[in-house]
């Protein structure tokens, strides 16, 4: 394997999303991930869908296909004393293990964080609960939909304050897991220094108040708490939806000289009263829509566009997933990913977010991506490794 973690054994304890999105990343970039999984029926979102594909014998979950490329698979059933002691043998190798059981659970298995750095002091931990390993309710279980409401991202997500919406992908797992990797990636620098592996810890909740921005500022000094508002910006305006003759386009004025570009491209007054300045504008915001909306009613979507970058006026289409994917933009960034899939042949991923480049330019980003595994694809071979070190 190839990648600047190329040298990094993970073990991943992790199921669901927010821990295999972190092992996911971290094998992106290189390190080696061995997926531990349950005896049959292996990680839960083996079962989540449809869409399953595949043959009827062997039906493959895509939402599984999202988050655990560049790994290994083994099963070992932990409450079996052989199986944990195979385990123990790869927490003795590991640089880094990842888990997100609910808080206590590797303790009644034998498995307690504290025995595991003990044996390998080298070790750092990624553990990832829902709402915090302690506090009043430490303990609780978490889902993505119920931390996005618990953590208010819902009430900021809609039309308006009484049409709260889930964020339409996972949102609080993945960032809980990018957040995870990000520490571990922290843990594993302080190492280089102290010889020590220490325990990172994130949730669900802190993820996503992590992300709160302006909105978390909002109310923590300026004592004003946002709600949803629909496609439109808090404080800034013109940003956000608006309609034309045969749909829509997005646009983002976030200065001054961009909103006197866009008067003037279409014949309006930058200076009118009311209009002038930004604060102005978010004040009278609905006022702002149906001057812009009147100007783009004779507009379609396509020359619109056209029209707006002409004036350097940042705007955008809305595109739906299959538009993304055939997008040659998202193709250049490498954000395709072909792989061999020992049933299902060649599919292909959405690919990885970061690049790397040598300083003559030369990229270095990791290629050589491989299949999410079947479950226990790899449980022969990691035995048969454990056997020779």
């Amino acid at each position: 394997m190839t990648g600047p973690l190329s040298d990094v054994l993970v073990v991943d304890l992790s199921r669901a999303l927010a821990g295999p999105h972190a092992t996911m990343m971290l094998g992106d970039l290189g390190a080696r991930v061995i997926k531990v999984e349950a005896p049959g029926a292996g990680d839960d979102t083996r079962g989540w869908g449809p869409p399953f594909v595949g043959p009827d014998d062997e039906r493959i979950s895509t939402y599984f296909l999202s988050a655990n490329r560049n790994k290994e698979s083994i099963t070992l059933d932990l409450k079996d004393e052989h199986d944990r002691d195979l385990l123990l043998r790869l927490v003795d190798r590991a640089d880094v293990l990842v888990e997100n059981f609910r808080t206590g659970v590797l303790e009644r298995l034998g498995l307690g964080i504290a025995d595991l750095q003990a044996r390998n002091p080298r070790l750092v931990v990624l553990s990832i609960t829902g709402f915090g390993h302690d506090g009043p309710e430490g303990g609780r279980a978490g889902y993505d939909q119920i931390a996005q409401g618990e953590a208010g991202l819902m009430s900021l997500t809609g039309s308006g304050p009484d049409d709260p919406q889930r964020v339409g992908t996972p949102i609080a797992d993945l960032l809980s897991g990018m957040y995870g990797a990000y520490g571990v990636l922290a843990a594993l620098h302080e190492r280089q220094t102290t010889g020590v592996g220490t325990v990172v810890r994130t949730s669900l909740l802190a993820a996503v108040v992590g992300v709160h921005a302006f909105q978390g500022t909002r109310w923590t000094v300026a004592g004003e708490v946002g709600r949803a508002q629909g496609n439109h910006h808090p404080s800034i305006a013109p940003y956000g939806l608006f309609h034309c003759r045969d749909g829509f386009v997005q646009i983002a004025v976030g200065s001054e000289g961009l909103w006197k570009r866009l008067c003037d491209g279409f014949g309006l007054d930058p200076a009118a009263p009311g209009l002038a300045t930004n604060p102005e504008r978010v004040a009278a915001r609905q006022r702002v829509i149906e001057v812009l909306e009147g100007v783009f009613a004779d507009w379609d979507a396509e020359p619109l566009l056209a029209k707006l970058a002409e004036l350097g006026v940042p705007a955008g289409k809305v595109r739906t997933l299959d538009e993304v994917y055939a997008w040659d933009q998202t193709a250049s960034q490498g954000l395709l990913l072909d792989v061999e899939h020992p049933t299902l042949g060649t599919v292909t991923l959405p690919g990885g977010p970061l690049r790397f480049f040598a300083p003559d330019g030369t990229e270095t980003t990791r290629r050589d991506h491989v299949a999410p595994p079947l479950l226990d694809q790899h449980g022969g071979s990691v035995r048969e490794w454990l056997e020779r070190e």
